[in-house]
């Protein structure tokens, strides 16, 4: 590849790419030295906007109309058991994962539903601001995980990716942090993909606006936003990385000196230690990488991240949250069904249908539990609201939604609890956010006796709930 001298920050962008999903491999020295020592991790995919119950996971087929939405239910793997139409790759997996179609609690506010869901706790924190995180909110599990489980291999114990929850107004939205455990508990946050207020999806294939018909997608590839370079480089121009880590050997010194002189924050430091492993960096070499594995997972962002995910869990990360969509994708108000048709499930089901194949090919699905949820289900009526959209959508309810479970060691094939006729609150085997967590902690093997201290040396409860029985005997 022909380019520019590059300077130090340039060269930690090209090198750190390798990190982020366009550039990939299978982590050879990494998965040899993890696999010796395999211990169970979590792929925590998460819908942020809520996910729909009736048009997913939990059809009401007999329902009217105004219920039930314009989607139709396809047969699974699973005899008896349902889902979508517009998801048939992941009916035809379904000997490989189970339902939990009772999750319930009491918020129909995003802000407070995002808190609720990525901490596992349904009692909001004293104080809580939904506009902002709070150094008193409650700490995400990703960044118990980040406090409790030591790194291993130069890599963190938990990840989140590919980008940061961001309001479209350009507020955080809480529930990621580590809150009260501690700023430096906090996972890390790859920000590969650049804020847009207005881009949803999974980009640049289906970028969509919920509300601009005639919308062309603005994000191309992943990027570091703080390290960019001074110009656009297409994916096909990293195919030749070994010329730009050249650059950054030469980098080696400055940055050792600038590291060890405290001059960068525990993050950053984190992020240059590991561009900075040999290993590391020979790991992540895109060409080594099929382009047969790239095409099976997809194209776009949905895609990028779940297989960024497979092959870090693989590498020895203990909880990766890849958030499929930000800035509230999943929130479809207005234009619902052609939006989930169209834009969001065709790359959500090749992606997860991808992940779930490929765990299961490189042996790594039954120590991996790969988990589906948003903040929130749908409001049981279907609406409009013609002044800002032109077709039916739905809101936001806390009571009711459906989440997916795979791998882990878990049972597959079942379905755990069920919705009234209308799908709006748990009938039977209602579960908590509590729950929820506390099926994950147990996945992890992290002991229901564990505690986690704050910078005061106070101890915390780690489980806050019980694990979902019906998935684990």
């Amino acid at each position: 590849m022909l380019h520019p001298q590059f300077t130090r920050r340039q060269s930690i962008q090209a090198g750190a790419v390798g990190l982020l999903g366009l550039s990939l491999e299978h982590l050879l020295a990494l998965r040899s030295e993890a696999a010796a020592k395999r211990e169970k991790s979590v792929i925590f995919v998460f819908l942020s906007g809520g996910l729909a119950q009736h048009d997913s996971f939990d059809m009401k087929p007999d329902a009217p109309d105004t219920i039930r939405g314009e989607f139709r239910p396809i047969a699974t793997a699973t005899p008896g058991t349902q889902i979508c139409e517009h998801l048939p790759k992941l009916a035809s997996l379904s000997n490989h994962w189970s339902l939990v179609r009772s999750l319930t609690h009491s918020s129909n506010e995003h802000s407070a539903g995002h808190h609720i869901v990525l901490t596992g706790r349904s009692k909001l924190p004293p104080g809580f601001n939904p506009n902002k995180p709070l150094e008193s909110d409650w700490p995400s599990m990703a960044s118990i995980i980040t406090g409790i489980c030591k790194p291993k291999n130069n890599l963190p114990p938990a990840v989140v990716l590919p980008e940061r929850l961001i309001h479209r107004t350009g507020r955080v939205i809480p529930g990621q942090t580590a809150g009260i455990m501690g700023k430096q508990h906090d996972p890390w946050f790859l920000n590969a993909s650049a804020f847009d207020s207005a881009a949803y999806g999974a980009f640049p294939t289906y970028e969509f606006s919920h509300q601009d018909k005639k919308y062309a997608a603005k994000r191309q590839q992943f990027e570091l936003p703080n390290l960019s370079l001074p110009e656009q480089v297409p994916g096909a121009r990293f195919q030749d990385r070994l010329s730009l880590l050249k650059g950054l050997d030469a980098q080696r010194a400055s940055l050792d000196s600038e590291a060890s002189g405290g001059r960068l924050d525990p993050h950053r430091d984190r992020a240059l230690s590991m561009i900075l492993d040999p290993d590391v960096r020979r790991a992540f070499d895109i060409t080594l990488q099929p382009q047969a594995v790239r095409e099976k997972y997809g194209d776009h962002s949905f895609g990028w991240s779940l297989l960024m995910a497979a092959r870090l869990v693989e590498a020895g990360v203990r909880l990766v949250q890849v958030n499929l969509g930000n800035n509230e994708t999943w929130d479809t108000h207005g234009n619902a069904f052609p939006h989930l048709k169209d834009k969001l499930f065709p790359p959500t089901d090749q992606a997860l249908a991808a992940l779930l194949t490929d765990l299961q090919e490189r042996g790594l699905l039954q120590d991996t539990l790969v988990v589906v949820a948003g903040e929130f289900g749908r409001t049981p009526k279907v609406f409009g609201l013609p002044q800002h959209y032109k077709l039916p959508g739905r809101d936001h309810w806390g009571a009711a939604q459906s989440i997916l479970l795979a791998g882990g060691g878990i049972h597959a094939g079942r379905v755990v609890g069920s919705t009234d006729k209308s799908g709006a609150y748990p009938k039977t085997s209602p579960q908590t956010p509590e729950n929820l967590a506390a099926t994950i902690y147990h996945v992890l093997g992290i002991p229901s006796t564990d505690m986690w201290l704050d910078p005061l040396d106070r101890p915390h409860h780690i489980y806050h709930g019980e694990p979902i029985q019906e998935l684990l005997s």
